[in-house]
């Protein structure tokens, strides 16, 4: 899957807040994501992100 860092993913489950919505601050082995609706920042492994992607929401580059 082709996520890089600046997109905005849609994911199938919520985040306790609410939101399903998250931007991508870092790409590897793991992810680190921040929800849009409260800001808090996640690591979650790689395989299970993958699984839970919905739609990838590319950010346009200059």
């Amino acid at each position: 899957m082709d996520v890089r860092v600046g997109d905005t993913i849609q994911t199938k489950k919520q985040h306790p807040c609410g939101g399903n919505t998250f931007a991508v601050l870092r790409v590897g082995m793991d992810f680190r994501i921040r929800c849009a609706t409260c800001g808090r920042e996640v690591m979650i492994p790689r395989a299970k992100i993958e699984r839970n992607i919905r739609r990838v929401i590319r950010q346009e580059t200059p």
